[in-house]
């Protein structure tokens, strides 16, 4: 597992407090570029599940501002990351759609959600290792 992957699934896994996807993708990034976790926390509150609204998965909404933080927002390296995480998830990027799609597979949505936390930091740690920003 990506060092960055990693951290993300000890923020899921804290009893403490609730990390949403967004955090904690983005949360692992943002403490390495300088900016500490409760700033992160704030900026990313409003994107878990799918902006509070089933829309665009918070997992992959933490990773656009991960890369995001390391100044990449180029079209083609934006349309990559969608491209190999829809490659990877039936062409479906929507929180509400990946989880119907999930519980017809009978796997809860909390591992669920996990995998794709993971999933998201590793694109992300990989993306920015290509583009020898880490």
């Amino acid at each position: 597992m990506s060092a960055f992957a990693e951290k993300s699934q000890l923020l899921r896994d804290c009893a403490e407090r609730h990390y949403n996807c967004a955090q904690a993708v983005v949360i692992p990034f943002a403490e390495n570029a300088g900016i500490n976790a409760e700033t992160a926390i704030k900026f990313a509150a409003g994107f878990g599940g799918g902006m509070r609204r089933g829309s665009v998965c918070g997992a992959v909404t933490g990773g656009l501002m991960a890369l995001g933080l390391y100044e990449i927002d180029d079209p083609p390296t934006i349309g990559e990351y969608h491209r190999r995480l829809k490659d990877n998830h039936d062409d479906i990027l929507d929180c509400g759609e990946l989880l119907r799609v999930n519980a017809g597979s009978g796997l809860p949505k909390k591992p669920y959600c996990d995998a794709l936390v993971r999933e998201c930091a590793a694109l992300v740690e990989e993306i920015l290792k290509e583009k020898q920003k880490l």
